[in-house]
C-alpha cells in the first residue's frame, strides 16, 4: 500500500495494489498543469485508489481530461482521462509519502519536452542554494 497527500494535509489518499506504470511526462498539458517542465506520475487502478481525507478540486482542461488538486494549498494531485487511460488514476508521485519507493521507469510525451531538459546533465549541481 502507498499513501500520500497534498502539502497542507487537507487531502490524503491511499493506493492498494501495484502501480500500473511510473513515468515522467513531458506533455504541454502537464507542464501547464504543474508549472514545471515535466511531471512524475504513478498510475494505479481506479479500484485500488481512494481519497481518505478531504475533497480535491476538479478542473476539466480538455474534454475527458480531469486534473484534481488541493483547493487550499494548490498541490496538483491526480489526473483522470477515461478515454486515454480507462480505469486508471494517475497520481503525481512526488505527493506520495515515500516518493522514492516508486521511481519513474520511462519518459513519455518527449515530443513536447522542453529542449533544454535534454542538457540537464551538463548543468552545475548544488546540494542547496549556491553560496549558502
Amino acid at each position: 500500500m502507498a499513501t500520500g497527500g497534498c502539502r497542507c494535509g487537507a487531502i490524503r489518499y491511499e493506493v492498494t495494489g501495484n502501480a500500473v506504470h511510473n513515468a515522467l511526462c513531458h506533455c504541454r498539458d502537464c507542464q501547464l498543469g504543474s508549472g514545471a517542465p515535466m511531471v512524475a506520475w504513478m498510475a494505479a487502478k481506479a479500484d485500488d485508489f481512494r481519497v481518505t481525507k478531504g475533497e480535491p478540486v476538479v478542473f476539466n482542461g480538455n474534454g475527458a481530461s480531469f486534473r484534481q488538486f488541493c483547493g487550499t494549498c494548490g498541490t496538483p494531485l491526480f489526473f483522470v482521462n477515461e478515454e486515454v487511460l480507462p480505469g486508471l488514476v494517475d497520481i503525481q508521485s512526488v505527493t506520495l509519502d515515500d516518493p522514492d519507493a516508486h521511481p519513474p521507469q520511462a519518459q513519455i510525451q518527449v515530443a513536447e519536452r522542453r529542449a533544454w531538459m535534454t542538457k540537464l546533465g551538463e548543468m552545475p549541481e548544488f546540494a542547496r542554494f549556491p553560496g549558502m
